[in-house]
């Protein structure tokens, strides 16, 4: 499944979870780093006004579906997707890295948050093994000199998993720059994730999640820094229906 941007395409290559499972363990057993992305509406909003982000989105080795409107269009395109939210991939993920004896660096959110996200992990995975812990300083470059020394931190820490939780685009062109400084690190793009984890933010009710109405709880609890955001979702919604629906016809030939 691949979505339009003003830039170019970009691919959902991972469809579901055990797929993910798959490819991750491939990368962690080998050695081998990787960047993983979960793509939104908020995102491809953002691909389409942000060339360094396309760029960086571009060399992601792993997208999967973060939201329900991308699961929507998929099935919409004929070629349906599992929702992957970054989320609720960070204790399979690191399942998967404890499974391979990998070690695991943090990387974004605050210090405090890091500690005690950390710990609520080893709890998780009991086994997992949290080598680095790194929280920026306000103002973060993704690819500046301070982005390069955490890089050779990261990957000087023996860590082949990194989570990373700066939110896009920050997160994923330092993942894309990480593929070039810190090579053997598999780098994963999941916002909010360690500070659920952490408890330093709450999530939606499972019954809002399963309503498809975590949209509406999150601005509820901060409107005046989402409704713009939702708003421009809602605006690229018919143009990616309608690409949807010119891929499941294509298909059709």
């Amino acid at each position: 499944m691949y979505f339009e941007t003003g830039h170019g395409q970009i691919a959902v290559n991972v469809p579901n979870l055990d797929q993910l499972k798959a490819r991750v363990s491939d990368h962690f057993n080998a050695r081998d780093g990787f960047a993983l992305a979960t793509i939104n509406l908020d995102h491809l909003v953002k691909l389409d006004r942000d060339t360094a982000f396309y760029g960086a989105y571009a060399s992601q080795d792993l997208v999967v579906a973060d939201g329900n409107p991308i699961v929507w269009l998929s099935k919409i395109a004929g070629k349906p997707v599992e929702l992957l939210p970054g989320s609720e991939l960070v204790v399979p993920l690191a399942e998967w890295a404890t499974d391979a004896k990998c070690t695991i660096a943090l990387f974004g959110s605050t210090q405090e948050a890091l500690m005690d996200s950390s710990e609520a992990l080893r709890q998780a995975v009991p086994g997992a093994q949290i080598v680095c812990m790194i929280a920026p300083e306000f103002g973060f470059d993704p690819t500046g000199p301070a982005a390069k020394d955490a890089l050779e931190t990261i990957e000087a820490s023996g860590a082949s998993l990194c989570f990373l939780a700066l939110g896009a685009p920050k997160q994923e062109r330092f993942a894309a720059y990480g593929r070039e400084i810190a090579p053997s690190v598999g780098f994963a793009s999941i916002g909010a994730g360690l500070d659920f984890l952490a408890g330093a933010q709450t999530r939606a009710p499972l019954i809002v999640r399963k309503v498809a109405m975590e949209w509406l709880w999150r601005m509820m609890g901060n409107p005046k820094r989402l409704a713009k955001r939702y708003f421009d979702c809602a605006t690229i919604m018919p143009s990616q229906m309608r690409a949807a629906f010119r891929l499941r016809q294509k298909d059709a030939l």
